[in-house]
This record gives structure tokens, sequence and C-alpha cells, in this order.
């Protein structure tokens, strides 16, 4: 893979939370890949008017030309993804589990546990899942990115197994203005998911880190 290559990142779905990353990674300078489940000319005539510069493929393309992928389609279409094509590949879980747009989904119905421990199921053993982004709106992706360093940037919490895939997502969520917190393991992201008082709060590091110290105190066993 080039080194233009390993600088793309790529994207299942084009809703408003996967055109608001890749307006993000493109102004991070990361090329960006974008597929959907229609074919990439389809994809290529909502993508030049939303996110210039972003180039469409087929579906079963997308983890060929990226090493990083996001998971940016509602959950009840995971299935549906070729998602064969992932192994090897660092991939990105923003996806949360909403009844009233997802339906019943029984797998996921449990709150308690964590959904990305889910969707890593369906993936090939050798693609390595981290969870993030998922805890914030799609226009706050934009509105509230700030450059490194800067005094007030918003925390986003990150977690997954594989401590290297962990470190590649925590510098990308930096390249793209927020301040990385790793918050444990998958099993642990339940804590990023909608219920949790992190689901939503726009939190700098500081408090994020004590709002999670919180949360993990209340779940420990008296």
């Amino acid at each position: 893979m080039t080194a233009l290559a390993e600088r793309t990142v790529g994207i299942f779905g084009a809703g408003k939370s996967g055109v608001a990353i890749a307006r993000r990674a493109l102004d991070a300078g990361y090329g960006v890949a974008v597929a959907t489940s229609g074919p990439a000319w389809r994809t290529d005539l909502v993508t030049r008017v939303l996110t210039p510069g972003v180039r469409a493929v087929d579906a079963a393309e997308l983890a060929s030309v990226a090493p990083i992928v996001v998971l940016a389609v509602p959950l009840r279409r995971l299935r549906e993804l070729p998602l064969s094509t992932l192994a090897g590949r660092i991939v990105v879980d923003i996806m949360n589990y909403w009844e009233p747009t997802d339906g019943v989904l029984p797998d996921f119905a449990s709150r308690a546990h964590a959904s990305s421990l889910i969707v890593r199921a369906a993936l090939p053993a050798s693609a390595r899942l981290v969870k993030t982004f998922n805890h914030i709106g799609y226009h706050e992706m934009e509105q509230l990115a700030r450059p490194s360093g800067t005094v007030g940037r918003v925390a986003l919490g990150v977690a997954g197994d594989d401590l290297d895939a962990v470190a590649t997502i925590a510098r990308f969520v930096d390249d793209l203005g927020f301040d990385p917190v790793s918050t444990g393991t998958l099993a642990d992201s339940h804590c990023l998911q909608p219920g949790s008082p992190l689901f939503g709060a726009d939190m700098e590091p500081a408090a994020f880190r004590e709002a999670l110290s919180q949360l993990a105190s209340r779940e420990v066993p008296a």
C-alpha cells in the first residue's frame, strides 16, 4: 500500500455522520473514499455535492483502498455490508442502537452490554475494531472541532482491544479536531452508548475523565 493510500480513510455510508467525518478528514489532509449500498456512480452524484474531493467507490472495493474503514450506517444494516472484505483493516464503529429507527434488534437490545462486541463478532477475525465518534452528534463533529492544543477542546472516547489500532484511531481523532481519551476495551465501550452520562456530553478531557471515573466507580459491586 502506498504512502498516499495509508492516509486514506474509507467510509461506509453517506448519511449525516459519514459526511461530517468525511469533511473533517478532508480538512485534515486525509484522502477519503465513500461507499453506499448503490453503485459508485450513484454515490458520486451525492458526494460531489456534499463532500467535494471524496472518491466514490463500490462497497466491495472500499477496504482495498483504505487501511481504516468507518462504519457509518444504521446498525440494522450492519450485516448487509461486505464484512468479509474488512479482514486486516482497522474498523471504526460509530454506530448506535436506536430502536425507533432500527426496529427491535434482539442482539443489541441489552444496553448493559457493549454493542461493539456484537459488531466485532460479525467481522473477520483479523479486523481490528475501535469504537469512537458515536457519542457526539454529526453537527458537533464539524462545529466543535479545534486544532490540537486549543484550550477547551472537546474529548472523544476511544475504546478497543488492539492497542496499536486504538493508538492509530486516537491520532485520527486528534487530527479531526478532538482530544482522544481511552475508555478501555470494547467490553467497556457501553459507557459511550445511549443512556450513558457520557453520551451527548461535550466535555473537555479533564471533565470527561472525571465522569468516566465516576461511572466506573458506580459499576463496581459493593
